[in-house]
């Protein structure tokens, strides 16, 4: 008797022990998007004594790591991506313009000896606190002969703050102060001056009581001025940060309030068990006991997906808890295979029993789930490679759920399984009938492949109408993939369109585009300046009430066609890999006809977004290259029947296996699309503004993926097939038993 039913439920039960104690022991590591704050992403910039390279943005990083902690931001979250650029995470900050300031400042800090006023025509004088122009020697010391600073008050002294500077060669700061106390008292030579990005921050002159020569001992000097509290602080972060080895520009921010993450953590729960429980209602229906059975494997595929997860310390965004319930619907795909090749076999031969029939059905089902769930792998990889900020999460995500879901099916659902078929009677346990929707099929037996031509036809068609969208309409494109920035308000009523324009009217800026729903204001514009977000919320406040800026993202014009080519390159990758992962695992005609319906599919979600004025944006792209996995999976399906069926039978005509493989498919293509769309519709319903376009997306794209796998990639590759002059697929060989030499008798 085999043992293998023993080691799998040994499995199983290491599997979800280990889920159970990571998923009640550690906690998620939440995206920004989910519980508030500012993400900032820097670049640096080549200087002329410096080159931005690695080393170089490694050693900013330092710097900003310092500021970070400096400004007491609770858990700040800094790192370098690529060789140029630095992510920096402050939750809690929803004031953009003070992290940038303080963060993102060059921070060049320079004492000087003052030779004097500056000259007419002088192009090198520096303004002081009063306005006169001042004539500067060289740097006697630099930001990294600082060791710290400190914002302080004294009553002694009087009211207002001042900071102290702390020197790491005090023989420097005295020479510096000696040479100064030789001028006359009242004399500008007898300053120091104290430049900070090209700015005169102070220029005190040294006490008439310091002796020619003797300097200021000690190492230590306060910097004095008019400083309130909060920007005496924001001086000693940076004097005490150290300068910015290059400079750095900010080519992208976003900045969302906590209120919005918990109404989209709330919004995503309720689209997460709205959609698990219709699934599992609608699985249990079709296939009975099998089906319960499957419905705890996913569930307990929940369980392990979000253990991984919170295990190797993934940041869960916001696409990546749409991710997060997408694949829980992708992964009934892989049950759904089993059990209807398992009604197959036990309907072929009933007389071997369902367990006969259930192993049959994992055995013979594994080569189509395992194309699915590459396929789907690539199209994760590509959004983790190419897509950029939260998106990221979504393929995180998405793949986990991809490997969690061969767990749920190959060794959960079997492994329950096989524990109770054989125990109950075929009808109960779901396998002792091909399904109502087989039968049907089976008694009616459409020729759906002698009018392939004519669905050639609409399909070209659905791709014109596309086109004429694009043509007509063009793509809106958010100002992830054109740069520019991005405002949402929430109003304590609603607001109507009108009052909310000549609001951002008002705070000059008619050319926006302003939308209102409800008492939600989004706003989008070119590139804005922080206080050109204050204004506009100031104005709101008068016009329309109080208002909550809810989020602001801010993409640089440089990122924006950056992220924007990312995406085309991202799209045509794609299918590219597509296309050469089918070619090797099947034939090249079998992979350019689904190549071909994968683009009527990309055609037909791309031009009713356009038709519409739907946003693309880094969302819709995660919806794209999910639709294409998808799509590629439900092929994949056909193909690899097609393939069985044509092996079998290698003198029948093509078509008529086309057209069977496509029939005897249809209740796997009907049960998954199904399953798919049960939670895309919960996420349309309960996930808010944000994930409803995307929810639209993914619907539109599987209903299209799934016609085209049938009246577009069969009648395809048919065509293809009359000019292709490879033979048939060969049957596999049997497997030579090895014979043993001798009797085995040890003498």
């Amino acid at each position: 008797m085999s043992r293998a039913p023993l080691w799998r439920a040994v499995v199983t039960c290491v599997v979800v022990a280990t889920a159970f104690f990571l998923a009640f022991t550690m906690s998620p590591r939440l995206g920004l998007d989910l519980r508030g704050g500012t993400q900032l992403v820097f670049e640096t910039r080549d200087s002329a004594t410096v080159k931005a390279d690695a080393e170089a943005t490694d050693r900013a990083l330092d710097v900003l790591r310092r500021r970070a902690d400096a400004l007491g931001v609770v858990d700040p979250t800094l790192v370098r991506s690529g060789e140029q650029r630095i992510i920096v995470e402050l939750p809690g900050v929803l004031d953009p313009r003070k992290a940038a300031e303080v963060i993102g400042r060059t921070a060049q800090l320079t004492f000087h000896p003052v030779l004097g006023p500056a000259a007419a025509g002088d192009k090198d004088a520096v303004a002081d606190e009063s306005g006169q122009k001042l004539s500067l020697g060289p740097a006697a010391i630099t930001g990294d002969g600082v060791t710290d600073a400190a914002a302080r008050t004294d009553p002694q002294q009087g009211p207002g703050w001042f900071v102290t500077v702390d020197f790491r060669d005090p023989g420097a700061w005295q020479r510096l102060t000696g040479a100064a106390a030789c001028e006359a008292v009242g004399d500008p030579k007898r300053r120091v001056a104290i430049v900070l990005d090209k700015e005169i921050i102070s220029s005190p002159q040294v006490d008439p009581s310091v002796p020619c020569r003797a300097g200021i001992p000690g190492g230590s000097t306060q910097i004095t001025g008019s400083f309130t509290p909060q920007e005496a602080q924001d001086l000693a972060v940076l004097i005490k940060g150290g300068a910015l080895p290059v400079p750095m520009e900010l080519i992208e921010q976003r900045t969302v309030g906590p209120t919005l993450g918990a109404e989209a953590i709330a919004a995503s729960a309720k689209a997460g068990v709205a959609g698990v429980l219709l699934t599992a209602v609608f699985i249990i229906a079709i296939y009975r006991l099998v089906g319960l059975l499957a419905a705890i494997a996913l569930a307990l595929y929940g369980l392990i997906s979000y253990a991984a997860l919170v295990a190797i310390g993934a940041t869960l965004t916001l696409p990546g808890l749409a991710g997060f319930v997408l694949a829980i619907g992708m992964a009934v795909d892989a049950n759904v295979l089993v059990f209807e090749r398992a009604r197959e076999e036990y309907a072929r031969s009933s007389r071997l029993g369902l367990r006969t029939a259930l192993d049959r059905g994992f055995r013979n089902a594994w080569s189509a789930i395992a194309d699915s769930n590459i396929t789907t792998l690539l199209a994760a990889g590509l959004l983790f490679w190419l897509a950029s900020g939260p998106v990221r999460g979504f393929g995180v995500t998405l793949a986990i759920g991809v490997l969690a879901s061969l767990v749920s099916a190959m060794l959960i659902t079997r492994t329950l399984t096989h524990l109770v078929i054989g125990r109950v009677s075929p009808r109960l346990s779901g396998l002792g009938s091909v399904g109502r929707i087989r039968t049907w099929v089976t008694a009616r037996d459409p020729q759906l492949m002698a009018r392939g031509r004519l669905w050639l036809a609409v399909a070209a068609a659905v791709v014109a109408v596309a086109v004429a969208g694009l043509v007509t309409q063009g793509l809106n494109f958010g100002v992830e993939f054109t740069g520019g920035r991005s405002l949402q308000f929430a109003a304590t009523e609603p607001v109507s369109a009108d009052a909310a324009r000549r609001a951002v009217a008002e705070a000059g800026h008619p050319s926006a585009v302003v939308q209102s729903s409800d008492n939600v204001v989004t706003v989008r514009a070119g590139q804005m300046s922080a206080d050109d977000v204050a204004a506009i919320e100031t104005a709101l406040d008068r016009q329309v009430g109080e208002v909550t800026k809810q989020r602001d993202e801010l993409i640089g014009p440089s990122l924006g066609e950056e992220l924007r080519r990312n995406a085309l390159i991202a799209l045509g990758v794609a299918l590219a890999a597509q296309l050469l992962y089918l070619a090797v695992r099947f034939r090249w005609t079998f992979g350019t006809a689904s190549v071909a319906a994968l683009v009527v599919d990309t055609a037909a979600v791309v031009g009713v977004f356009a038709w519409l004025d739907k946003p693309i944006d880094g969302v819709f792209l995660a919806a794209m290259l999910t639709i294409i996995g998808y799509s590629i999976n439900d092929k994949v399906v056909v193909f690899d029947r097609v393939r069985e069926m044509w092996t079998a039978d290698r003198k029948a005509p093509f078509a008529g296996i086309v057209n069977g493989a496509i029939l005897q498919t249809v209740p796997r293509t009907v049960n998954t699309g199904l399953g798919a769309l049960f939670i895309l519709a919960a996420l349309a319903v309960f996930g808010g503004d944000s994930l409803r376009d995307f929810a639209i997306a993914l619907i539109i794209g599987i209903v299209a993926g799934t016609a085209s796998s049938s009246f577009v990639a069969g009648p395809l590759a048919i065509e293809l097939e009359r000019h292709s002059k490879q033979p048939p697929p060969e049957p596999p060989k049997p497997r030579e038993k090895l014979r043993r030499d001798g009797s085995g008798a040890v003498v």
